[in-house]
């Protein structure tokens, strides 16, 4: 096998892609529950979708341009699921041939192929946290594209537009994710390294970087939403209000990262014990560990919670695993190791297929679904308002009200003593109220005293906090 993924022939690119959907494709066809960032992005996108404003009708701190994207997908149909999946499938795709064709060309080690690609698609179908579109892994795509334009043009210094172009594309990943603005630290690096004047490269980086914020700045500058765009997504992203939403439990996700970390601490020690090579290719393993680092750093960002935050390790994980299939005396060693590799990366996926998640002790992620609320199942397909954190209701429900994050819905419902707040309140639901409420934070009686020609409305149903819309 190994021999066959060290050729560069396009057969073994396609032989790689079947490979790929041969181990995906079957859970995806049978179904994956629905995940809590995937129902986020779907009420995000029903929302634009009705011709709301992201942070001035609508408080959530998704970024803006994961956020346009999801209104997008809404214009296909309703809810599209499955083009969620197919997306972060052919996400993921793209970043490992992007990933593997940058390694080839730069000629980071003696020998060519796709082996850098096998190992970044096997690692990274291991859990269904890539399995789902996430805002981490649609901007992690934009700096495996732009990385590239940080390795330099020739042995001697930079082109500056290729240096524009890695800052670009790194304010464009973080404008899907925030915490990736911290890969700055990898282009100051890659500019330290490489660059002969790097004052003035890491400038043209920064201005890269700046740019697109530039942009959108502007946009939402005569949209009315710039004050919005700080208050609900700069701040809270930057304090940690909203670090690691909607993810797999901390213990999870480090059980998960067992199969990519074995192999990235094997690859490493393979790389330290191993000859060195030439001045490039030393400068290229300096900068991958780096990148451990600032992935280490982001992953501290969303307290290791973030929905695709395994796909941080992939880059390294793929470029260090090279050393592991090098030619070694004993030629076996590394065709079972690369066999051994694919077998843990089965056992994992397949678990429950194999009912082994209690012997591996690894609890399954379809437990950290979105799981149908039973009181609120006479519910379907209608407008909401949830006084509190769960999203539940509205996984067969639409969201009827800008206050989609609780946390930072208590800008207006935290402030019930202010009159600033309970204007806003009136503004945004007096003309067109949601036609249920469900009171998870007992509210309701607060709300009719402030606003009775609003929430004074509304009628107890049979179901404890559940209330219907009078006439």
């Amino acid at each position: 096998m190994l021999k066959f993924f060290k050729s560069t022939l396009p057969t073994r690119l396609l032989l790689l892609l079947l490979l790929v959907l041969a181990l995906r494709l079957p859970l995806l066809w049978w179904g994956l529950p629905l995940m809590p960032i995937e129902l986020r992005a779907m009420l995000v996108g029903e929302r634009l979708g009705e011709g709301v404003r992201l942070y001035r009708d609508l408080y959530d701190s998704t970024a803006p341009l994961a956020a346009a994207l999801a209104g997008l997908l809404e214009l296909v149909g309703s809810r599209p699921l499955w083009l969620y999946r197919l997306l972060a499938l052919a996400l993921l795709t793209f970043q490992a041939i992007r990933f593997n064709f940058v390694l080839n060309r730069a000629d980071v080690l003696p020998e060519r192929g796709y082996l850098a690609a096998l190992v970044y698609l096997l690692v990274g179908s291991a859990s269904t946290d890539l399995d789902i579109f996430s805002p981490l892994l649609l901007g992690h795509t934009f700096l495996i594209a732009g990385f590239s334009a940080l390795l330099p043009t020739s042995r001697e210094g930079y082109d500056n537009r290729r240096l524009f172009r890695a800052g670009f594309l790194i304010g464009v990943a973080a404008l899907c994710y925030l915490p990736l603005a911290l890969f700055l630290l990898l282009g100051l690096f890659a500019v330290i390294t490489f660059a002969a004047n790097s004052f003035r490269s890491f400038l043209l980086l920064v201005c890269g970087f700046l740019f697109p914020y530039a942009v959108v700045a502007s946009f939402f500058l005569y949209t009315g939403s710039l004050p919005g765009f700080v208050q609900f997504h700069l701040q809270p992203t930057i304090s940690g209000l909203v670090a690691g939403t909607d993810g797999l439990p901390l213990p999870v996700q480090l059980q998960l990262l067992v199969v990519p970390g074995l192999v990235l601490a094997l690859g490493l020690l393979r790389s330290l014990l191993g000859p060195p090579g030439l001045v490039f290719q030393v400068k290229f393993q300096q900068l991958m560990l780096v990148w451990v680092l600032v992935a280490a750093a982001i992953a501290f960002a969303g307290r290791g919670v973030a929905p695709g935050t395994a796909a941080l390790l992939l880059p390294p994980v793929a470029y260090f695993s090279l050393y592991l299939w090098q030619k070694t005396a004993r030629a076996w060693v590394p065709e079972v190791g690369l066999l051994l590799l694919v077998g843990a990366v089965l056992l994992v996926r397949y678990r429950a297929v194999f009912f082994l998640d209690d012997a591996l002790q690894l609890p399954l992620e379809s437990r950290y679904a979105v799981q149908p609320d039973p009181r609120t199942n006479f519910l379907q397909g209608q407008r909401l308002l949830v006084l509190g954190p769960s999203l539940r209701p509205y996984a067969h429900n639409r969201l009827a009200s800008p206050y989609l994050d609780w946390r930072l819905a208590q800008v207006d419902f935290g402030h019930l003593d202010e009159y600033a707040a309970v204007f806003r309140l009136a503004r945004s639901l007096g003309s067109n109220p949601p036609q249920y409420l469900i009171d998870q934070r007992n509210l309701l009686p607060e709300l009719r005293y402030k606003l009775p020609h609003v929430f004074g409305r509304y009628e107890p149903t049979s179901t404890k906090g559940v209330y219907r819309l009078g006439k």
